[in-house]
């Protein structure tokens, strides 16, 4: 800690910021008690998986926390080998040299001419390596402070007190199961924080959603009651950037507020909430209608009537099917509106679907997009059409006096289906399902909500 004005110390952190440690501390040494560390005995926290919000949350606790190091052990976990491109390479460069303080710090490392090897072309630079200074592969433009990176995943989990899952919900289930082998001669249980929001579909014995927190509970047998969930509005480099965020955390009554109270920053505030497993679900829904937003966005040339047109049709589909996954859905709705808005705003899966309305990417590309990684929300269409169309969770349909399956009713989300999935429509194919002349007032499909009894717990595998 350098300086000290009126008993409150600052240090400056390796990226330049300048972070008040008081009362950081304080707090450091409550959550360690509660984990009944004793003096000279760290707390281990490692992240597990290297996309933008994974990095940016260990880098988070990494300025917060990293300067108490005979109390905490902060790292991340990757995978080894990812080659970076001479694009990426070039565009790191520009950033480096835009940024004085990255740059007087990679100077002061013996970093800085790796990168101008990389910059012409005669280093091939790694997605681990640049990540030790501070640079994740797909938020190239925020530089993040030094992390300690491991790429040997035993070495990273097997004593860990605290895994952060940063990884997307089609990597989940198979890492997990790799961490449990490493975990058979464990005696304490670890608390793990999932950051993911993407969704699994399984349809056996009955059609249900299967959430990251429980993959990870079924892959590692580790209790649901210190597994968590943690998301909200916001967008991974704003965060880092200090814009001011908040978050909820969700899960057993245990765990969910010491660790908010751990995790609370004056710019990034955490809530605490017992519904886990419906704000998961939640975080990967507006995923879905994110990648339609942008789709909307580039074929009307940004047009904000069409954009609240598809946004009307869009939150009312939402609404209708958060009535199907919860007791008290009207609980929800401001989560839900703000996570979604802010995806349609700013979020990769909002810029895949514009992308590919554009032409500039195909869907033959594949969803794990270079500089942006997962984009979750592809499988999340799937997912959710392919269990809302089962027939044996039909719900009422006044309009045509019979059971329908509920994708019947969300036209959007099978239009989505369609262009992404089954791939039978083009882009062009949103626009036409907003301006169908038999298409209802969205009014209308969340007074049916509002109206019926839809609620169906064994979506989300509850009896």
């Amino acid at each position: 800690m350098v300086g000290t004005t009126e008993g409150v110390a600052n240090n400056v952190h390796s990226n330049g910021s300048v972070h008040s440690s008081n009362g950081t501390e304080e707090k450091l040494d409550e959550f360690r008690q509660l984990l009944g560390k004793s003096d000279g005995d760290l707390l281990k926290i490692v992240g597990v998986g290297a996309g933008a919000w994974g990095s940016v949350f260990a880098a988070l606790l990494q300025d917060s926390y990293g300067q108490f190091r005979e109390k905490v052990q902060i790292r991340i976990w990757r995978r080894p080998g990812k080659a970076v491109d001479r694009a990426t390479a070039e565009h790191l460069f520009d950033v480096i040299n835009s940024r004085e303080d990255v740059l007087r710090r990679l100077i002061r490392r013996c970093a800085y001419l790796k990168y101008v090897e990389a910059r012409l072309g005669d280093r091939t630079l790694y997605a681990d390596e640049i990540l030790k200074d501070g640079f994740c592969v797909n938020m190239i433009d925020t530089p993040l402070c030094p992390l300690k990176v491991v790429t040997n995943l035993q070495e990273a989990v097997w004593d860990a007190d605290i895994v952060v899952n940063g990884l997307p919900s089609t990597e989940t289930q198979e890492v997990f199961e790799e961490i449990s082998r490493y975990w058979k001669e464990r005696i304490t249980v670890p608390i793990i924080i999932s950051l993911s929001k993407g969704i699994e579909a399984a349809l056996e014995p009955v059609p249900h959603i299967i959430t990251p927190t429980r993959m990870i509970n079924r892959a590692t047998g580790v209790s649901m009651e210190n597994i968590l969930y943690l998301g909200g509005p916001n967008i991974a480099a704003e965060i880092y950037n200090k814009e001011y965020a908040n978050a909820r955390i969700c899960g057993d009554d245990k765990w969910r507020k010491p660790l908010a109270k751990f995790l609370r920053q004056p710019y990034f505030i955490v809530w605490d909430n017992r519904d886990l497993i419906t704000h998961e679900v939640m975080g990967g829904l507006k995923n879905v209608y994110a990648i339609g937003a942008g789709m909307v966005a580039a074929l009307t040339n940004e047009s904000a009537t069409s954009k609240s047109v598809y946004f009307a049709h869009c939150t009312s589909e939402m609404i209708f099917i958060t009535h199907l996954l919860a007791e008290e859905p009207e609980k929800l709705a401001g989560p839900l509106l703000a996570d979604t808005y802010v995806t349609l705003l700013k979020g990769r899966n909002a810029w895949y679907g514009h992308m590919l309305a554009k032409g500039e990417l195909s869907l033959d590309m594949g969803a794990n997009i270079k500089g942006k990684g997962m984009i979750q929300g592809v499988s999340a269409v799937g997912a959710f059409y392919e269990l809302l169309s089962q027939s044996c969770l039909s719900v009422f349909n006044p309009e045509v006096n019979k059971p329908v399956a509920p994708a019947e009713l969300c036209p959007i989300l099978k239009t989505l289906y369609k262009i992404l999935i089954t791939r039978e429509l083009s882009s062009q194919a949103i626009l036409q399902a907003l301006r169908d002349e038999t298409m209802h007032d969205p009014r209308d499909r969340i007074e049916l909500a509002q109206s019926h009894a839809y609620y169906r717990p064994s979506l989300l595998g509850q009896p």
